[in-house]
């Protein structure tokens, strides 16, 4: 697979470069933002590679790194790897709503990355076949419209943008509304893997999605087991 680096610390990317490299990635390293949106911009004549999944530090020397995950965002789908110091919910949140398909607190561990790169490629390699199944075509909970074929979101008739992840959690709860999934269960079907690190990507996300939605009672914490999505009221 090939793999952006996006990291201004040449001794930082050159290490990490070593590791990714053992394990497979052939990484190309960006040491600014202007850097890695010239790396993703379509090529012309096809020369230009294409890569797996972008890791994306957010401590740029020359723009925000915030402003440059929305951008690359609009450039392509490729997936985004956010890699931070900044640990509030708020900041994760800011990301994924930008686009971002997850994100690595730094220090971080080595095994954690690398496990949250293969869990990223695989939902975005599986396309719309990777999400949850079911016979509807659209489903409709309220005031919200889920449609699985073209995966987009409405509330009251207004486009919501979902990142994948947040669209494949919200179309498994919607598929049993009032039904209790359990944490392991929705770390299992959305991010195809047993890992317990994801869990608290799995509360960004449920967070992510009650500040795009609007709602947040539309999913409910069942304390110490999971969550449901709750049926608004006619």
């Amino acid at each position: 697979m090939r793999l952006l680096l996006v990291e201004d610390d040449d001794h930082v990317a050159a290490a990490l470069s070593a590791v990714l490299a053992r394990h497979g990635f052939s990484v190309t390293h960006a040491r600014n933002g202007e850097e890695a949106l010239q790396a993703v911009l379509p090529a012309t004549h096809g020369e230009r590679p294409s890569f797996g999944v972008i890791l994306l530090d957010l401590g740029l020397p020359d723009q925000d790194g915030y402003q440059v995950c929305g951008k690359i965002r609009k450039l392509t789908a490729t997936p985004v790897i956010m890699v931070t110091a900044r640990s509030d919910v708020r900041s994760r949140i800011h990301g994924l709503n930008l686009g971002a398909d997850d994100y690595v607190v730094k220090p971080y561990d080595t095994g954690e990355l690398l496990a949250r790169i293969h869990a990223v490629s695989r939902r975005s390699s599986g396309g719309d076949d990777g999400g949850p199944a079911g016979e509807e075509t659209a489903l409709r909970l309220g005031a919200v419209t889920i449609e699985l074929p073209t995966r987009r979101v409405s509330v009251d008739g207004a486009p919501v943008p979902l990142t994948r992840k947040e669209f494949d959690l919200l179309a498994l709860l919607a598929q049993r509304p009032g039904v209790v999934f359990r944490r392991e269960q929705i770390i299992s079907e959305v991010w195809r893997t047993s890992w317990e690190g994801t869990g608290r990507t799995l509360e960004v996300h449920v967070a992510s999605l009650r500040s795009k939605l609007r709602m947040p009672a539309l999913i409910e914490t069942v304390r110490g087991v999971g969550y449901r999505l709750v049926v608004p009221a006619a």
